[in-house]
C-alpha cells in the first residue's frame, strides 16, 4: 500500500504496465509519457538489431538533421562569434506533437537541406576566393620587394648574397661585391643574368638557401625579404609568416633547378617581368583585382552573416524538436507490434502513485491527437524485480547521489541516504571542527543557495559544477562544523571564554605553573583554559580518541539495527533471531562495554583516587589474553572480572550462533517442504510451500519477497543448495567479526583528522598573523605587514584549510558511511529507475 507521500525512507512502490496503443496516437503518446518523466519501457525486440527495428529509417533521417545542426551551431560560433544564438526559452517551440506534426518534421528536414546547401556553396566560394585573395596578395608582395630590390640596385645600393667559399663553414651566400664591380657598370642594362621570384615559408628560408648552394655550386645571386603580415589560411584559420626571394642565375638549366627545389619545398613561384613598366602595370592589376576580391568576400560574408543569423533565431528550438522525436521514435522502437489488434503494445515501469496520472496523461495524448481511441492501460502482476526509484528534490539530491555512488539500494530496502541527510555532515564536522572555517563554508553555500536561480541560468564553471550541486550539503557541513568548533571551542586555531573556566593561573608564578581548580564547569565545550597548557595536547588526544570510538559503536549500532526493518518488511523473520540478535550481543559485548567503561572513567574524578587511571586498551587486550585476570592497581570497577568473563563467553557462543543457526533452519523448511511432496518446486525459508507460491492469494506476498535486501540469495530462481549456504554463511559470520574490530579502528580516523586539522590551523596562524601582530615596525611599516600576512593568512585558511583539508574530511566521512556504516545493512542489489524524459536531453547531449 503506497503512502500519501513520498517518502525516502525506502524506494517508491512499482508496477509493471502494459500499454495498449493505436498506431494513431502513438506519437503522441510517447511524447506525452516523456513529458511526464514517469514511465520506463522495457525492449520488447530483444531478438531484433537496430537495422531491424521498423522506426530505423526514421531515426537515421533525424540523425542526418541532427547532423546539419551541428553543422550550423559550428558555423555559428566558429566563423561568425559575434552572432548570439537566443537560448530555448527566448524563442517559439517547435510544434511537435498534433495531427500536423509529421509534416512539420517533413518540412523542417527540407528547409534544414536547403539551408545547407546554401551555406555549403557560400562556404565553398568564400574558401577558394580566400585562396585567390592570398595569392593575389603573394604576388603583389613579390612585386613590391622585386621593384624596390631593382630599385636598389639602379642606384647600386644593393648588396647582393653569393658564396664563393666552398668550405661548409663559410657563409652561404657571401656579399660579394657591388654592381660597380659586377658586369654591366652601366646598370641593369648589362646583366645577362635571368631570375626566379617567389615566396616560401619563413622557416623553410635557411634550409632553401642551403640547398640552392649545393645544388648550384654557388653559381647565383640571391635576395629575400620578410613578409611583415602573416598569411591565414581561409579553412583552418592557421597563420603563416612567408619571405619573398629572388634568384639570379644564368642559363635555362640551373632556372629549372631553382624552380623544382622552390617547388618541391612549397614555395609558390610568380613570373615577374624585369621592366619597370612592366612591373608597375602588374603591380596595379594586382591591386585592382584584390579590391574586386576584397569587395566580393565583403558581400558574401554580409549574405553569409544573414543566413546563419536566420538559422540562429531559431536553432534551439529545432535541435529541441529533433532531440524529442530521436527519443520518441527510440523508444517506438522499443515496442512490439499486436497484428491482431493492430496496435503497438508496450511495457514497463512506473510508480504506482503515478498511474492515475498516467491514465490522465494517455487521455491528453488521445485529444491532442485528434482521434477518439484512447490507449489501454493495464496492470501486470510479476515476480521481475522493479526498478529502485527515490523521489529527491534540490536539498536531498546531493545526499542520495552520495548512496547510490556506493550502490542502487535493492528495491524496497531502507534507504541509508535519508539518515546520510545528518550522519554524513556530523562526521565531516567532527574531523573538520571550527568555528571560523565552518562559517567561511556556511556563507559560501548560502550565497550559492541563494542566488541559485541566476547561477544555473547563467552557467556554472566545469570547475565549480560539483560544489553548486552539493550547495546544500556543504551548507549542512559548515553549520555542523561550526557546532563542533564550539564543542572543541576551536576558532581559527583560538579559544573563546564564553563563560567562566573551571581553571586559574596563579599570578607571578615562574617555572612549571600548575593551573587551580576555581569549582566552575565550563558549561559548554572545551574549557578555554586548555588553550596553550603544556599539556593540552595529550588532554586532546585523549579526549577525541575517546570521542571517535564512541561516535563509531553509536554509527556502527544504528547501522546492524537497520536490519531489522528489513528483514520485517520481507518477512525474513529467521534472520532476526540468527543473524540480527547474535550480532548485537557479539559487537556490544565487546565494544559496547568498551563505551561504557570511556564513560564510566570519565565520571570518576582521579585526582581524589586511591589508583591511578587505568590503561583502557590494555584492559581489552587482556580481557582476551587472561580472561578474569585484573591486575592489581588497573581494576576500574568491583566485578570486573567475572564481567569480562560473561562478555567474552557471550561473544564466543554468538559466533556458532551466527554459524549454524541459518544454515540449519533453512536445511529443516527445506526438509519439510520435500516431505509435503513438492520436491520439483523451489522452497522457501519463509514457509511457503510451493503450492502457495504459485496461487493466487499469495502473489501479494510474492511481490513483497521481490528483491530482498538481506544478506542471502533468494532461493526463487535457483536449487536448494546446502554447500552454498554454509560457505555463504562462514564468509558473512567472519567477514562480521573481523569488521567489527577494523570497523571500529576505522572510527580513529575522526581523532586523527580532527588533530590534525587542529594543528595545521594553529601553525599556519602562527608563521603569519602571529608575526604581523608582534611586528614592532613603524606604523606605515607595520600596517602593510600585518596587511600583507593576513592576505597570506586568509589564502592559506581558504586554500588549504577550507577546500584541501574539507576535501580530505569529506572523503573520510564518505567511506565510513560506504564502508562500515552500509557494509552492515546495505545491500544494493537494485537497479536504478531510468524513465523516458525529455527533461536532460541538453544535458546528455552535452556528455
Amino acid at each position: 500500500m503506497s503512502t500519501n507521500y513520498p517518502s525516502l525512507f525506502r524506494s517508491e512502490e512499482m508496477s509493471l504496465v502494459q500499454l495498449y496503443i493505436p498506431s494513431e496516437v502513438a506519437h503522441d503518446t510517447i511524447s506525452e509519457l516523456a513529458e511526464m518523466g514517469d514511465f520506463q519501457f522495457k525492449d520488447l525486440n530483444p531478438s531484433l538489431t537496430s537495422f531491424q527495428r521498423p522506426f530505423t529509417p526514421r531515426l537515421r533521417r533525424l540523425a542526418e538533421m541532427a547532423r546539419r545542426l551541428r553543422l550550423f551551431r559550428s558555423q555559428i560560433t566558429g566563423l561568425s562569434p559575434t552572432l548570439g544564438i537566443p537560448p530555448l526559452a527566448a524563442v517559439p517551440p517547435f510544434t511537435t506533437v498534433g495531427p500536423r506534426a509529421q509534416n512539420a518534421y517533413d518540412e523542417l528536414e527540407e528547409k534544414l537541406k536547403e539551408h545547407e546547401r546554401r551555406l555549403t556553396d557560400m562556404n565553398k566560394s568564400w574558401e577558394e576566393l580566400g585562396k585567390r585573395k592570398s595569392e593575389l596578395e603573394e604576388k603583389r608582395w613579390v612585386l613590391r620587394e622585386t621593384a624596390g630590390f631593382f630599385n636598389e640596385a639602379e642606384h647600386r645600393h644593393t648588396e647582393i648574397r653569393t658564396s664563393f667559399d666552398e668550405s661548409d663553414n663559410a657563409p652561404l651566400l657571401e656579399h660579394a661585391a657591388e654592381y660597380g664591380n659586377l658586369p654591366g657598370e652601366g646598370g641593369l642594362s648589362g646583366f645577362d643574368l635571368e631570375f626566379v621570384s617567389g615566396t616560401i615559408e619563413r622557416s623553410r628560408m635557411p634550409t632553401f638557401e642551403r640547398i640552392l648552394w649545393r645544388v648550384l655550386r654557388g653559381n647565383l645571386y640571391m635576395n629575400y625579404s620578410e613578409i611583415e603580415e602573416p598569411f591565414v589560411d581561409p579553412t583552418s584559420g592557421k597563420e603563416t609568416h612567408k619571405d619573398v626571394f629572388i634568384i639570379f642565375a644564368h642559363g635555362e638549366e640551373l632556372l629549372a633547378k631553382i624552380r623544382k627545389v622552390a617547388e618541391s619545398m612549397g614555395g609558390t613561384l610568380y613570373n615577374i617581368d624585369s621592366s619597370q613598366d612592366k612591373r608597375s602595370d602588374a603591380l596595379r592589376e594586382v591591386s585592382a583585382r584584390l579590391e574586386d576580391v576584397d569587395t566580393v568576400l565583403y558581400n558574401m560574408g554580409q549574405t553569409r552573416r544573414v543566413e546563419l543569423s536566420k538559422i540562429a533565431e531559431q536553432l534551439e528550438a529545432w535541435t529541441d524538436a529533433v532531440r524529442r522525436e530521436e527519443e520518441i521514435f527510440k523508444t517506438l522502437n522499443l515496442l512490439s507490434y499486436d497484428q491482431s489488434r493492430k496496435t503497438l503494445v508496450a511495457e514497463g515501469w512506473c510508480p504506482s502513485r503515478d498511474i492515475t496520472a498516467i491514465q490522465l496523461g494517455l487521455r491528453r495524448a488521445m485529444d491532442t491527437a485528434g482521434t477518439s481511441v484512447p490507449a489501454i492501460l493495464s496492470e501486470l502482476r510479476t515476480h521481475q524485480t522493479p526498478p529502485t526509484f527515490h523521489r529527491t528534490n534540490k536539498f536531498t539530491e546531493g545526499f542520495q547521489t552520495l548512496i547510490d555512488s556506493y550502490g542502487i539500494a535493492t528495491y524496497q530496502e531502507i534507504n541509508p541516504g535519508l539518515y546520510a541527510v545528518i550522519t554524513f555532515p556530523f562526521l565531516f564536522a567532527v574531523m573538520f571542527g571550527d568555528i571560523g572555517h565552518g562559517i567561511l563554508m556556511f556563507l559560501t553555500a548560502a550565497a550559492m543557495i541563494f542566488w541559485e536561480k541566476q547561477i544555473a541560468k547563467g552557467g556554472v564553471n566545469e570547475n565549480l559544477e560539483t560544489f553548486f550541486f552539493g550547495r546544500y550539503l556543504i551548507v549542512l557541513m559548515g553549520a555542523f562544523s561550526i557546532y563542533t568548533g564550539f564543542m572543541y571551542n576551536d576558532i581559527f586555531s583560538k579559544s573563546l571564554h564564553i563563560f567562566n573556566s573551571a581553571w586559574e593561573w596563579p599570578h607571578n608564578a615562574t617555572g612549571l605553573v600548575e593551573a587551580i581548580p576555581t569549582g566552575h564547569r565550563y558549561a559548554m565545550g572545551m574549557d578555554p583554559g586548555w588553550h596553550g597548557a603544556d599539556n593540552a595536547l595529550i588532554f586532546n588526544n585523549s579526549y577525541k580518541m575517546k570521542l571517535s570510538i564512541i561516535l563509531g559503536v553509536i554509527h556502527m549500532t544504528f547501522a546492524i539495527c537497520l536490519q531489522v526493518p528489513n528483514h520485517l518488511h520481507f518477512k525474513k523473520y529467521l534472520n532476526i533471531y540468527a543473524e540480527f540478535i547474535p550480532q548485537m550481543l557479539f559487537f556490544h559485548s565487546i565494544f559496547g562495554y568498551l563505551v561504557i567503561c570511556i564513560i564510566y572513567k570519565w565520571s570518576i574524578d582521579w585526582s581524589t583516587a586511591s589508583t591511578a587511571p587505568p590503561g583502557l586498551l590494555n584492559m581489552l587486550i587482556y580481557m582476551f589474553l587472561s580472561p578474569g585476570t585484573i591486575e592489581p592497581g588497573t581494576q576500574l570497577f568491583a566485578g570486573q572480572g567475572f564481567i569480562q568473563v560473561v562478555l567474552l563467553l557471550i561473544a564466543l557462543v554468538c559466533v556458532p550462533w551466527m554459524l549454524a543457526l541459518k544454515p540449519y533452519m533453512l536445511w529443516k523448511e527445506h526438509q519439510r517442504i520435500k516431505g509435503q511432496g513438492y520436491h520439483g518446486l523451489t522452497g522457501q525459508e519463509n514457509g511457503h510451500n510451493g503450492g502457495e507460491r504459485h496461487s493466487t492469494e499469495h502473489l501479494d506476498e510474492e511481490e513483497e519477497e521481490v528483491g530482498m535486501a538481506v544478506a542471502e540469495s533468494s532461493d526463487e530462481d535457483h536449487p536448494f543448495d546446502m554447500g552454498d549456504i554454509i560457505v555463504h554463511q562462514v564468509i558473512h559470520t567472519i567477514e562480521f567479526c573481523l569488521g567489527c574490530i577494523s570497523n571500529t579502528a576505522s572510527y580513529l580516523r575522526l581523532w586523527a583528522l580532527s588533530l590534525a586539522h587542529a594543528q595545521l590551523s594553529e601553525v599556519l596562524w602562527s608563521m603569519t598573523l602571529d608575526l604581523a601582530l608582534e611586528y614592532e615596525g613603524g606604523v606605515i611599516g607595520g600596517g602593510l605587514f600585518v596587511f600583507f600576512m593576513f592576505a597570506v593568512w586568509f589564502g592559506g585558511t581558504v586554500a588549504i584549510l577550507c577546500v584541501m583539508e574539507g576535501l580530505s574530511a569529506f572523503l573520510h566521512a564518505l567511506r565510513l558511511h560506504w564502508v562500515e556504516a552500509n557494509g552492515k545493512h546495505y545491500m544494493a542489489g537494485g537497479y536504478p529507475f531510468t524513465p523516458l524524459t525529455f527533461a536532460n536531453l541538453g544535458a546528455e547531449e552535452e556528455q
